[in-house]
């Protein structure tokens, strides 16, 4: 499957997702969707992101901010439900929150090997 095409089952998702969540009673705020490679490297010099290989460069990330009764989620059991609801989509989904060695909460992405 085309990266390209790939994108386009991510964006599904992304809107499954924000429907799913403001069903659940979830507000939620976009923040970053595609980064350019000049801001990856910013990141990555600053400690921010720990790759250059960032999904957001192929458009297969987002960061996605969300609330409960006007208030930002950020504890892992806050966010637990709706990390796994974007997991449970695709197998190809993963949230920042379930990595082993750095934790990024806000982060939803679609693994891609093209």
């Amino acid at each position: 499957m085309s990266l390209r095409e790939q994108q386009s089952l991510f964006a599904r998702d992304v809107v499954k997702l924000a429907q799913w969540a403001s069903t659940m009673g979830y507000e939620y705020v976009f923040a970053e969707f595609q980064r350019p490679i000049e801001m990856q490297q910013i990141y990555a010099q600053t400690g921010r992101s720990k790759t250059m290989d960032s999904y957001h460069i192929k458009k297969l990330a987002a960061d996605i901010f969300f609330f409960k009764d006007s208030r930002l989620l950020t504890t892992a059991e806050e966010l637990a439900p709706i990390g796994s609801y974007w997991e449970a989509l695709s197998p190809l989904n993963s949230w920042g929150g379930n990595w082993k060695s750095f934790k990024d909460r806000p982060h939803f992405e679609r693994r891609y090997n093209g």
